[in-house]
């Protein structure tokens, strides 16, 4: 949870509210937090009519609650997600190759039911997990999320030859968000979103060739760092 309480007005905020309320009433003895992620965590919610809900059901025990489920309300577009506290604990002690895009969700929340403070445990739990992380595990992640930035932009070189414009579009928006992902990696910055993510990189608008060029920097930064993309058989199978 971040620091500070957020002022809580506006549509998504009243929608939220609503689920909150309807959530403990019909699973009592279930419920042991529930936030917001996103923008409405953030507080620049600018109440436009393209914002989501996302929010979080932390539940005592496996398979209760609500199920997870998107649906849209009076409105607004609400993401619900309903996890067991140790299963979201475990997630947020995972280093992954997606970590810049996931971090803020453990990072970032405002809680609209926590009576036990658990929330505040998530966000420790993560930060200790970063906090014991050595190199090793952010290079050795930056080079799968290189390597799936390397494929989607293979593919998209591909369909542009066959002149299959939408398909390279869409290949092209994924290895932009693979290199964004990378650069994360490397610098251990995490993002907001997918969108914040190819902002701060400079790579929102980057073009097929720029992409590429992106693509073979990191390439040498990982080679530099001790973890090449490029390897033998024995290499792969050793990890």
């Amino acid at each position: 949870m971040d620091g500070g309480e957020q002022h809580r007005d506006g549509p998504r905020w009243e929608v939220a509210g609503r689920v909150t309320a309807a959530i403990r009433r019909r699973f009592p003895a279930e419920m042991l937090a529930v936030a917001v992620h996103g923008p409405l965590a953030h507080g620049d919610d600018d109440g436009g009519g393209d914002g989501e809900v996302g929010l979080l059901v932390v539940t005592y025990r496996p398979a209760t609650g609500p199920p997870s489920a998107t649906r849209r309300v009076d409105g607004v577009l609400v993401d619900l997600t309903v996890m067991a506290a140790e299963e979201r604990l475990h997630q947020a002690r995972q280093l992954t190759s997606r970590w810049p895009l996931t971090a803020d969700r453990y990072l970032t929340t405002q809680a609209l039911h926590d009576p036990t403070g658990w929330l505040r445990s998530l966000r420790d739990e993560h930060l200790g997990r970063l906090a014991r992380a050595r190199p090793a595990e952010f290079t050795a992640a930056a080079r799968r999320a290189w390597c799936r930035g390397s494929a989607a932009h293979c593919r998209a070189t591909r369909l542009a030859e066959w002149y299959e414009t939408d398909q390279a579009l869409l290949m092209l928006g994924s290895a932009r968000l693979a290199a964004a992902t990378v650069n994360g990696l490397l610098s251990r910055t995490y993002f907001r979103d997918p969108g914040d993510a190819v902002r701060r990189t400079g790579l929102a608008a980057a073009d097929m060739t720029e992409v590429g060029a992106v693509l073979a920097r990191q390439s040498a930064e990982l080679a530099a760092r001790g973890r090449p993309v490029d390897g033998t058989v024995d290499d792969l199978l050793d990890g």
